[in-house]
């Protein structure tokens, strides 16, 4: 089942730097929103072009209050936008936002929960300070140990700096990628600290891929390994087009080199259920009756993957010419 739609109004949208804004969404009539934990996110729906289906996007949801229990409910969500230019079209259009547009958003989910160690290692990259804010002032409000490491190419690229000094002095430490004096050093960084302290990481595919490649080299456990991705899974150099049969219709498509699984699925109107779009919430598992599969999530266990019985559409293509899922 999916989560509940929710009506919210924009009540006030920031720029706290030049690429990012911030957006305040209450409901309609003042009622009470959904509570939600560190971690969380909305997703709001994104009108296709040119006629085509309203499609989803993920925004993890902003507390930089440490006082405020948001699992009770809140009178307001807050999240923040990167545009993307390049991207497919969700944060242009939410960069085009103003106070008093009107939003439907689904209500919060979290793929990348905040467990309860003692000791706790927050690394941000950009916009991936979003669900890491959150974390942080949850981290503070239990005072428990923490410290938060936040990159960005440029230290006026960093947003939400002021708001989140304010409560985590010096626990925040900011990297500039310009300034070779503070640009975030992974391996010195896990040299400082203890093995299978636990690391929640979010930001670009990169930094994440760099931060659990050193993690591992040192020992750590992937239970103590954290991340969410804020960059979708993008087609392969080399990738090629497959065809996919629906059991269920009989319905044949063709999958373009170019083109997701599910990004095809949804513009022929079948109906799935998906989320993070990079292959690690589980959200559009699809059990396949035929075909080969070429496994790219993080979601399923080996054993599932050698299977060969279930795929996440969101990421995943076909090794061969052809696929029948029971769709």
């Amino acid at each position: 089942m999916l989560a509940a739609t929710l009506e919210l109004r924009v009540v006030a949208v920031d720029a706290p730097t030049s690429l990012i804004k911030s957006f305040t969404l209450e409901a309609a009539d003042g009622a009470l929103l959904p509570g939600y934990a560190p971690g969380a996110h909305l997703q709001v729906e994104i009108p296709g072009g040119d006629g085509a289906a309203p499609q989803w996007r993920s925004y993890s949801l902003i507390n930089l209050e440490p006082g405020l229990d948001t699992r009770a409910g809140v009178r307001a969500y807050r999240l923040g936008v990167r545009r993307e230019d390049d991207g497919r079209g969700g944060s242009r259009h939410m960069h085009t936002l103003r106070a008093g547009d009107t939003l439907t958003v689904r209500a919060p989910l979290n793929h990348f929960p905040l467990a309860a160690p003692p000791a706790v290692l927050l690394i941000a990259g950009g916009i991936g300070i979003t669900p890491m804010a959150a974390m942080a002032a949850e981290l503070h409000a239990q005072q428990r140990d923490y410290t938060l490491h936040f990159s960005g190419r440029t230290r006026d690229a960093l947003p939400f700096v002021d708001e989140l000094r304010a409560f985590a002095g010096e626990r925040l430490v900011l990297h500039a990628d310009d300034d070779p004096a503070s640009r975030l050093s992974i391996d010195a960084l896990l040299a400082g600290c203890e093995l299978n302290q636990p690391i929640y990481v979010c930001g670009p595919a990169g930094m994440i891929d760099a931060v659990l490649s050193a993690a591992h080299a040192r020992g750590w456990h992937d239970c103590d390994l954290h991340y969410e991705l804020f960059t979708e899974i993008a087609p392969l150099a080399g990738d090629q087009p497959f065809e996919v049969e629906l059991k269920t219709s009989g319905k044949v498509l063709t999958v373009a080199a170019d083109k997701s699984l599910l990004d095809t699925l949804l513009e022929h109107g079948t109906d799935v259920m998906y989320d993070c779009r990079a292959g690690y919430c589980g959200l559009c598992s699809t059990a396949v009756c035929a075909g080969e599969i070429d496994h790219r999530d993080t979601y399923l266990s080996d054993a599932d993957k050698a299977a060969g019985k279930t795929m996440q559409v969101c990421v995943s293509r076909c090794r061969g010419a052809r696929l029948v899922l029971d769709l």
